[in-house]
């Protein structure tokens, strides 16, 4: 059965015309007339051609999420309550979509429908988390005194303003709930700019905001390539970039913004380190490295794509993990055996392709997987375990964004605590032990944001996430997710 036939009638009329930019409420083509293809990496055809935002384009956005913080009726002056309010009803709005949302995310992503329906239920339980904190944004009041004088002093929680959020691939649709949600909950405003692979989502997103009826203006959607979140990192009327990317690119946007000393958080890259004692349940331990390197297509920056086993359990847990890869069906998204899609793109399977080989040159071992495609038309590849791996090897060091996990013996608790840590990431960890203490021992000495103990992507909304080094600055979600969308304003008056 194709795969067409099998898409909703809702998707198919969504890619049946061309799709634009929305600004200020209306969707309108770029001002340079200029589209882009996205692609399904499945098959390599062509989705729908996407109009592609310009500089000019981030400017008529920026413009409008201003005219909509700063006017009378002003979104960030509505009440928490309503806030709070529109923020459910968004969210049983997404839950009541979750097909068409995880049909659109499949076909722009490649990853397994089972996969993207888990992403629509994280994004839709994001709009109701933080319908909850819309109410609860509160400040303090403290009496002060001095010789003769009482004053009253208190301090205000308020909005920051315009939010330029842009966000990456490997999750289009809650990455880009992660930077609308808290964002608008707080009262600012959005101009949203997701990655040129994987517009869809946040385009229907869009529609959905403006049917929910979220003001005209509070989020612009501008699908482009990074000219145009270069342009609202530079722009003067933006007053915050929220970004999850890569650390490479980062870095380029906290140099841009300093600039003007606008606020930034970022969320980056991760190279994780994943330890294995020998006293672990083995069986536990070999399915969560599977699961730990190998989710979402080994394309998430907090899979623990290093292993490291003692050394006496270090060819039984190879080998289960090899037989774990081994196990994993590569295929379409919408073919219910598949348990693993397709890479995002060409220029993504191609770099892993070429990590694989360049470690294979060097002398390390495919224990599972190949280095090449694995199959003939789209971007798929292989589940992939090496071994004979060094520290030194770019297969190790280097964040690949793909289904490759390296495998390293150790011998003892302080070497691999200094291994695991012998990275400039610091996204997140994890230790496999039945000795409690030992788990947190040792997870208490890995410097990362996020550290699992006998588990790995346990996660939950209201958990903040983030990394230490150059993984990046800030925490998102959980009670956390709302400090860097906010100012804080203290104010003095005299009691006379």
């Amino acid at each position: 059965m194709s795969e067409s036939s099998l898409l909703l009638p809702a998707v198919s009329s969504f890619l049946s015309s061309s799709k634009q930019l929305l600004i200020d409420g209306e969707w309108v083509d770029a001002k340079d007339g200029r589209t882009f293809a996205t692609v399904n990496p499945a098959t390599e055809e062509t989705l729908v051609e996407v109009s592609r935002a310009s500089a000019v384009d981030a400017d008529r956005a920026v413009v409008a999420a201003r005219h909509a913080f700063d006017e009378k009726s002003a979104w960030s002056r509505t009440s928490p309550r309503e806030r709070s309010h529109l923020l459910w009803r968004i969210g049983d709005m997404i839950e009541e979509r979750t097909e068409e949302f995880a049909q659109l995310e499949s076909l722009d992503n490649g990853k397994s429908l089972a996969s993207a329906r888990g992403d629509v239920g994280v994004a839709a339980e994001l709009f109701r988390y933080f319908a909850g904190w819309a109410t609860k944004m509160e400040g303090t009041s403290i009496p002060m005194s001095v010789p003769g004088k009482e004053f009253h002093a208190y301090t205000r929680r308020e909005a920051i303003g315009v939010v330029a959020g842009i966000v990456p691939w490997n999750f289009p649709l809650t990455m880009a709930c992660f930077k609308v949600v808290p964002a608008i909950t707080a009262g600012n405003t959005v101009v949203l700019k997701p990655a040129e692979q994987t517009p869809l989502t946040a385009l229907r997103l869009g529609e959905l905001l403006l049917e929910a009826g979220v003001p005209a203006g509070v989020v612009n959607v501008l699908p482009g390539y990074g000219d145009a979140g270069a342009a609202l990192v530079d722009h003067a009327g933006v007053d915050k970039v929220a970004f999850t990317g890569s650390t490479e690119v980062g870095k380029k946007i906290a140099a841009g913004a300093s600039a003007s000393l606008k606020k930034v958080s970022l969320e980056l890259g991760g190279k994780a380190p994943n330890i294995v004692f020998a006293d672990a349940d083995l069986d536990a331990a070999i399915a969560g490295a599977a699961l730990a390197g190998y989710f979402n297509e080994g394309q998430c920056c907090v899979n623990g794509s290093r292993l490291y086993v003692q050394r006496s359990v270090f060819d039984e847990v190879v080998e289960g993990v090899a037989a774990a890869a081994r196990a994993i069906t590569v295929g379409d998204a919408f073919d219910p055996a598949t348990t693993m899609g397709p890479l995002v793109s060409a220029e993504q399977h191609e770099k892993v392709m070429g990590y694989v080989r360049g470690a294979v040159a060097d002398g390390a071992t495919l224990s599972a997987g190949s280095p090449d495609a694995a199959a003939d038309r789209g971007y798929f590849f292989s589940p992939t375990l090496i071994t004979d791996v060094t520290e030194q090897m770019a297969v190790q060091t280097d964040e690949i964004f793909g289904p490759v996990i390296t495998a390293i013996p150790f011998d003892t608790e302080d070497e691999v605590v200094a291994a695991a840590n012998n990275t400039v990431y610091g996204l997140a960890a994890g230790v496999w032990s039945k000795d409690l203490g030992t788990a947190h021992r040792v997870g208490g000495r890995l410097r990362a944001g996020t550290v699992w103990l006998n588990t790995w992507h346990a996660d939950d909304v209201t958990l903040p996430r983030g990394g230490y080094k150059q993984s990046g600055w800030g925490r998102e979600l959980g009670s956390f997710g709302l400090d860097d969308y906010t100012e804080l304003k203290t104010v003095i008056a005299e009691l006379r």
